[in-house]
């Protein structure tokens, strides 16, 4: 697949996973100084990665959601919350996740993560 076929496919998941307000909000902020950038991550975690056939949806966003967890890369988390109910995930099964991220991950971040998974849960609720 060439990476303009790679690109169109990475945009059409990015925009199911993320949603069309949040990624056309990014493609707003394209400027010179980041759009390789963005052309880049679409192509390869969207086009590639979140494409592939080995694992569907709900598995990648339990995957991301433990992954950012455990290196607290909490902006990137609360994105991908919200994304996780794109993916069928619950409010409930989040919980489940951040539990088990407890145990290997830390109490500190799991912590946070309740937090900022609450905070996330608010702003859709309104």
């Amino acid at each position: 697949m060439d990476d303009k076929k790679r690109f169109d496919q990475g945009m059409q998941v990015r925009r199911a996973v993320l949603g069309d307000a949040w990624v056309d909000k990014s493609e707003a902020g394209k400027t010179a100084f980041n759009a390789d950038w963005i052309d880049f991550i679409t192509r390869t975690a969207w086009g590639d990665i979140w494409s592939r056939p080995g694992l569907d949806r709900r598995t990648r966003s339990v995957i991301v959601l433990t992954s950012t967890i455990s290196t607290r890369n909490w902006d990137e988390y609360k994105l991908h919350v919200r994304a996780a109910f794109n993916n069928g995930l619950t409010k409930e099964e989040i919980a489940e996740i951040i539990l088990q991220c407890a145990i290997y991950a830390g109490v500190p971040p799991a912590n946070h993560a309740y937090k900022l998974a609450q905070e996330v849960f608010n702003e859709m609720d309104k």
